[in-house]
């Protein structure tokens, strides 16, 4: 049976998320997208959902996902394909119409080539053959951590002499944290600079600004951020925490990740999650696995480096 592909439109979203579960429950062995994540992409303003977002249909099922976000205004462009086993054909159609747009994209960016990057579950539902035989290579490793959570073992601790936390309820405060994660993740791999404006796009209208912590010390001012979600159904997440360089390496880190773990176990949360690069140089796994977390699941970072195909008259 043939399949047929359109745009994908913000009403979409119940679907996208019902395939989206449907393929955690195959790669991870239970549902984790909530409806919120998938709200927020469908309604981004820069989504532009009619020339970066394809659905492929069979028989009035929906088989395949992708999107594409050019958020680097450059080379760089980020896409997000998902497939059902058995429809290999309608996600190697849209990897065809994501990698085209890619260039697209890039060449309106003014850049020579598009360097293309998609997440995938290392035990994905799509064919890697598919990319492999397109000259895409996995070049990096994320881990998902999990750490259950009890009020009794996870109490919110006493923070140490001269640190404090507030909340970011205040927009000045929510501008500050905006600051403070551009400042520490700077130097992260992947990490993409965003304006305010854009950052709070992303955020969607899912996050609660009373999960995102902002630390200060005594005599230097503020020195950490928290941004944390309470809209998974599966957990809490822990999306960042970073520390500035001169306050790493003194229990910062520790002190933070326990404060998260305690609200979200008054919360009544039962566990709490995140993500982490494999390879961060700050020793960031490490802080996590000493803390109780452990791998949930991998996901690998795939990269193709694109150009536009020459021209008959020999211009790209």
């Amino acid at each position: 049976m043939s399949f047929t592909v359109r745009p994908a439109t913000p009403e979409d979203a119940p679907a996208v998320c019902a395939l989206l579960n449907a393929v955690d429950v195959l790669e991870i062995g239970r549902a984790e997208t909530g409806l919120g994540s998938v709200e927020t992409d469908l309604n981004h303003p820069q989504a532009d959902l009619a020339h970066n977002s394809w659905l492929a249909f069979r028989g009035g099922e929906l088989v395949a996902y992708g999107l594409l976000r050019d958020d680097s205004g450059a080379e760089r462009i980020d896409i997000d394909h998902y497939v059902l086993p058995g429809h290999q054909d309608a996600g190697e159609r849209l990897l065809d119409l994501l990698q085209t747009r890619a260039v697209q994209r890039a060449e309106a960016n003014g850049a020579e080539r598009a360097v293309v990057h998609l997440h995938l579950n290392v035990r994905p539902t799509l064919d890697t053959s598919l990319l492999t035989g397109r000259g895409w290579k996995a070049v990096r490793r994320y881990n998902v951590l999990a750490r259950p959570l009890s009020p009794s073992a996870d109490p919110v601790p006493a923070p140490p002499p001269g640190l404090t936390l507030r909340d970011c309820r205040e927009e000045a405060d929510r501008r500050r944290a905006h600051e403070l994660i551009e400042e520490t993740f700077a130097e992260h791999y992947d990490h993409l600079p965003r304006s305010y404006e854009q950052w709070l796009d992303d955020r969607g209208k899912g996050i609660d600004w009373s999960l995102v912590w902002i630390a200060s010390l005594a005599g230097s001012g503020d020195v950490a951020v928290v941004v944390t979600r309470d809209d998974r159904e599966a957990h809490g997440w822990i999306q960042y925490l970073g520390v500035r360089k001169p306050h790493r390496g003194g229990g910062m880190a520790s002190h933070l990740l326990r404060h998260a773990f305690g609200v979200y176990a008054q919360r009544g949360r039962d566990s709490i999650a995140l993500g982490v690069d494999t390879e961060n140089a700050t020793g960031a796994l490490r802080l996590y696995e000493a803390h109780g977390m452990s791998r949930h699941f991998a996901v690998d970072t795939w990269e193709v480096t694109l150009r536009a195909p020459a021209s008959p008259d020999g211009r790209g």
